[in-house]
């Protein structure tokens, strides 16, 4: 795969099986790269119409709440100038 695409895409680490209990290992390669240590929570979505699953660290969704919550007072603004301007052309 081209290297511009994995970032797109995403890595392979390869495959893993579902066991008895419905435990998962996740391939220690990925571990390693990923930062994924004992206790580490991940949250669980269905992908491609219930065929498959995506795990994203919980410190990852947190941080990308965090960034949008402070952004939303800037995005209010701009909606509000926005808004403003519609408004003033309508007198005009």
């Amino acid at each position: 795969m081209e290297q511009a695409n994995v970032h797109a895409v995403g890595k392979c680490f390869g495959s893993a099986v579902v066991g008895p209990r419905g435990q998962l290992v996740i391939p220690v390669e990925a571990r390693k790269e990923l930062g994924i240590d004992v206790g580490t929570k991940l949250l669980v979505f269905s992908h491609f119409g219930g065929r498959g699953l995506i795990f994203v660290k919980v410190g990852a969704v947190e941080e990308l709440l965090n960034i949008v919550s402070r952004r939303v007072s800037e995005f209010t603004e701009v909606l509000r100038k926005t808004e403003h301007r519609e408004n003033e052309g309508d007198r005009g």
